[in-house]
Order: C-alpha cells, then structure tokens, then sequence
C-alpha cells in the first residue's frame, strides 16, 4: 500500500494521507501503547475496490436483497388485507391512518442507519468488535429515540384526524392509538436495527458491499413487521378496554419515562452525538411528504379498490432502488472528500438527464444496472399477486404496460434526483447519510402513489376497467 504522506506532531499521533482521505493515528505514550495502524488504513485501499465493480457485481449483490424486499412488500399487502377485517380495524377505523406514517418509519430510520452503518463499515471503521459495538449501540439508541417520537406524532395526526372525520372523540381509543403507534415504531425498529447491523457486519466478512444489500434488506422485513406489531398489541390493547384500562396509559408512561434515557446515551456516543441534533428535520420532513401520497391514496382507493394492493410494491420497490443509489453515492464522497468540499472540483452537481444515466461514471453506470431491474423485478412482484389471488385487477396485457411505464418513470427520476440532492447536501456540508434517504424514499412514496392513480385514471379512460372501479 503507497502512503504518501506521514507526519509526526509532538511525537503523540500521525497522519496518513492518500487521495485526499486522510487517517489520524495517535499513540499513548503515557500508557506504553504503540498506534494500531491496521485497521485505520484499511479505507485507504477502499477506492480501487469500489471502482473495480463490474455491471454483474453491482447486479447480484443488490438484485437478490431486492427480489427478498419486493416479496416482503407483497407479503405485507397481504396481511393489510388479512387484518383490515379484524374487528379492532373495524372499530377504530383511525388504525389504518397509522399505517402509511408507521410503515414509512423504515425509510427515514431503518434505512439510513442502513446508509450510515454501510458508510462506516466501507471506511473500516466497523472491522474491531469495540467498533461495532459502540458504532451499533450508539445507532440503536439513536433511532429508539426517533421512533418513539416519530410513533407518538403518528397517533396525535391520527386521532386530530380521525376526530375531524368522525366529529368524535373516545380518550380510551386516543389511548390505544397512541400506545400502539409507540410499541410498533420501537420495537420494529430495534428488531430492524438489529438485523441491519448484522447484514452489515456479515457483508464485510464475505467482501460484499454493503452499500448494494443493506437497504434492501432492512426494507424486506420492515413493512409486513410493522404491520403484524401494529395488529398484534392494538387487537391487545382493544380486549383490555373496559377490563384493563390502565394498560394503554401505562405503556405510554412507560416510553415517556425511558426516552431521556436513550437521550442520554445517544448524546454521550461520538458517532450519534450530532445525528441527534440535527436528524429530525429529514424525519418529520419525510412524514409530512409522505402523508401528502396517503391523501392521494386515501382518496384514489374508494374510486380504484385494485389500487391498494400495488401501492406498497410499486412504493417499495422504487423506495429501495433509489435508497441503493443514495447510500453508495454518500460513501463514495466520504471516502474521497471532506464533508463540504468535492475530490474534483469539475464535478458538475446539477447534471444533465443524458449525464445522468448514459455517463461514464461509477454511479452512471449503478443507475445504468438499477434500471434494468426496474421491469424483472415489478413483473415478478405483480403476478406473484395475480398467483396470490389477492387485488381487485386482472393483469392485461395494456395494464402490465401502462404499469410498468409508470415504475420505469418513478425509478428514473428518483435516481436523477438522488444524485443532484445528495451532492448539493455534501457541497453544504449536510451528511446525506443521515438526510437523503428519508426525503428520497417519501418522495418516492409520493411518486409511486401518484403515477399509479394516474396509470389507473388512463385504463379507465381508455376502456380497460375490469373490476378495479370501486362501488
């Protein structure tokens, strides 16, 4: 390995620099320890490894995590349908207007601690088990504050709106939205988090990147395990009614009382420290953009029932693409620059479409591969449905297309817009590994929701109405 500078200061640390990337070794003189060199250069060799994928790397890597993801989106359509019966959805019908906010949970929490963790990991800074374990924990703590916050604004949203439909209001109900909202957010997103670390750390060992399996993965198993948290503990919590009333208000004391701590923890961490401060604006961002696509849902279900059933895939999957893209265009800036300056200052941050994806650029050709997945994948997905026997819409041949010329439009511009957004965060000194991934995932719930009423609006149109027009 070439090092192309080594500088001594006071005979207490030293710097290696290569490329721009520079590495702060110091040695405790006082305790007799000499610098460990190892590990910290590792990300020094990290460029050549990256520029070596080939178009059949980057595809495997990400398109088995993807094919995974999209048949957990289309496993979580089918426990909405199953549990939308029961009779606590029934009842309290403001439940399923916390669905969409605790489901998007996994793009501005679980995803980007994806990103973030599959950053570290790539700059060696995740090789050491007291790396991992203080870059995990502090992350854990972190997103348990998120989601506990995120989870109560959901149910106060739900029960303001829930109020205004129903010109109602039932404390015990408020009680059991609220509670419910607070152990889905903070027990999916321990359970995710978890699980996300684990890809990582295991994706290091097999020289996989990180970058290409991380976000999908932690996408496969958010929806459908928010969704069967969600029916668990609110069918619980509606049984204790009348019986055990002190169980909801109990649960929210409970998460109350317990927040300041991860607070605290999160605070004392180096690695979550300024995340903490300055994370929550993509997060409530995210949630207002996303409930703007809800609206659009909302409205579009009573006149199209067969829509409901492809909004999570096409939702999904362009949701994981796009976070794919985000995450490995982030560590490739912090591999080769600091946070506010670009490692060639030619580089052109608002690039034209052409650029974009017939470029001869690493991440050029990423959105070049990405693409291609757009149609195999959707079509999989779409008569895995059809095989299902689930939706309202038989898949002819002018709707596969009308379809998929909708997902081919949404994928494509949230990879144009995710390379213009997260080099204008970097050049403004905003890490985008804790920014980027919540706009573009809500975003791309916004897109996705309304180019398929679009799509369904034509078929009506045009004639191709099957039984996806509503009572």
């Amino acid at each position: 390995m070439h090092l192309s500078m080594l500088t001594l200061e006071d005979g207490a640390g030293a710097v290696l620099s290569q490329g721009g990337a520079q590495v702060s070794l110091v040695e405790d003189v006082e305790k007799g320890h000499l610098p460990d060199v190892v590990v910290e250069t590792k990300m020094l060799a990290s460029p050549d490894a990256h520029h070596s994928e080939t178009y059949l790397s980057i595809a495997i890597q990400v398109f088995i995590p993807f094919l995974i993801a999209g048949f957990g989106m289309v496993g979580a359509g089918l426990v909405l349908d199953v549990v939308q019966h029961w009779l606590v959805f029934e009842q309290i019908t403001e439940i399923v207007i916390l669905v969409p906010a605790l489901l998007g949970l996994k793009g501005n929490l679980e995803m980007t601690l994806a990103s973030r963790l599959s950053t570290q990991a790539n700059l060696g800074h995740m090789d050491t088990p007291k790396q991992q374990w203080s870059m995990i924990v502090g992350n854990l703590t972190l997103i348990q504050c998120q989601a506990i916050v995120v989870g109560f604004l959901g149910s106060v949203v739900a029960v303001v709106m829930g109020g205004i439909k129903t010109n109602n209001f039932e404390l015990d109900h408020a009680f059991l939205l609220c509670a419910s909202s607070l152990v889905t957010a903070s027990l999916a997103s321990f359970v995710l988090g978890l699980i996300t670390a684990a890809v990582i750390v295991f994706s290091r060992h097999c020289n996989i990147n990180p970058d290409n399996v991380a976000t999908p993965i932690a996408a496969s198993l958010g929806d459908i395990t928010s969704l069967a948290l969600l029916s668990w503990i609110s069918t619980v919590l509606y049984d204790a009614i009348g019986k055990q009333d002190w169980l909801a208000p109990l649960i929210i004391s409970g998460y109350i009382l317990v927040t300041p701590l991860w607070v605290w923890i999160a605070k004392k961490n180096k690695h979550t420290r300024e995340v903490l401060y300055t994370g929550w604006t993509p997060v409530m961002a995210a949630m207002l953009i996303s409930s703007v696509g809800g609206l659009i849902l909302d409205f579009m279900v009573v006149r199209f029932e067969g829509i409901a059933v492809f909004q999570p895939v096409i939702n999904g999957v362009g949701g994981n693409l796009v976070a794919v893209q985000a995450s490995r265009i982030s560590t490739a800036l912090h591999r080769d620059a600091q946070l506010g300056t670009l490692a060639d200052d030619d580089t052109v941050i608002f690039i034209t479409p052409a650029a974009g994806f017939f470029g001869k650029g690493i991440h050029a050709r990423t959105t070049r591969v990405l693409m291609l997945m757009v149609i195999p994948g959707h079509i999989i997905f779409i008569y895995t449905i059809r095989c299902m026997k689930a939706g309202h819409t038989s898949l002819s041949p002018l709707f596969v297309i009308v379809y998929l010329i909708a997902a081919l439009v949404q994928v494509a511009a949230l990879l144009y817009i995710a390379y213009i957004m997260i080099h204008w965060m970097w050049k403004r000194k905003i890490d985008p590994d804790n920014s980027a991934i919540p706009y573009l995932t809500s975003l791309g719930d916004l897109l996705g929701i309304s180019l398929l009423a679009i799509a369904f609006h034509f078929l009506y149109l045009v004639g191709d109405r099957d039984t996806d027009v509503g009572d």
